[in-house]
């Protein structure tokens, strides 16, 4: 599977909607690993405008109860992968995104220093998409050729990183479809 072009840390003719939500890393060069996390907004509805709202913190308290129990929240991803397989970049993968929230990984504490976060639209409960996993293969290849130090291996689920707190990307993820070697934990 092919790798789409990276070019200054953007995903080439992907939309790019910058998130307030992001910062400076502490070493723009150390990029360990990629996380993949599962979203949708509201709960258990697709293709909404509702995780972009949520990372532009303009979500509107009143479009949905849930709303009002996460309109507080500062958060943010590099990349959204819809069910249809299209691709939304919300934070240049130089810069840190605030996705993992408290996490550790190999050893690490604080994983949005080091990690590129991504988020598959999907829930616990429901498969994901067959062109979701094709539109993934093709961002982890990019990654893994723009980022000397990730590969197949340092691939995680925000479960793996945040155990006991964070789910996703759940039961229904099919890791062996990406090619997901092994995963260092503690």
């Amino acid at each position: 599977m092919k790798a789409r072009p990276i070019q200054d840390h953007r995903l080439v003719g992907v939309p790019f909607i910058e998130s307030p939500n992001q910062n400076e890393r502490p070493d723009a060069q150390d990029i360990q690993l990629v996380v993949i996390h599962a979203i949708s907004l509201p709960p258990g509805q697709f293709e909404t405008p509702g995780v972009t709202q949520l990372f532009t913190n303009t979500l509107d308290p009143n479009e949905h109860p849930y709303y009002r129990e996460i309109e507080a929240l500062r958060v943010s991803a590099h990349l959204l992968i819809q069910r249809s397989g299209a691709i939304t970049q919300y934070v240049a993968f130089d810069r840190r995104a605030w996705h993992a929230g408290v996490s550790s990984w190999g050893g690490r504490e604080v994983c949005n220093d080091f990690s590129i976060g991504i988020e598959v639209e999907g829930t616990e409960d429901q498969p994901f998409e067959p062109i979701q996993y094709d539109v993934l293969n093709q961002v982890l290849n990019a990654l893994i050729t723009e980022y000397p130090n990730l590969s197949r291996t340092t691939i995680a689920g925000h479960a793996d990183i945040a155990p006991g707190r964070k789910w996703d990307p759940g039961p229904f993820f099919e890791w062996d479809r990406i090619g997901v070697g092994a995963i260092p934990t503690e």
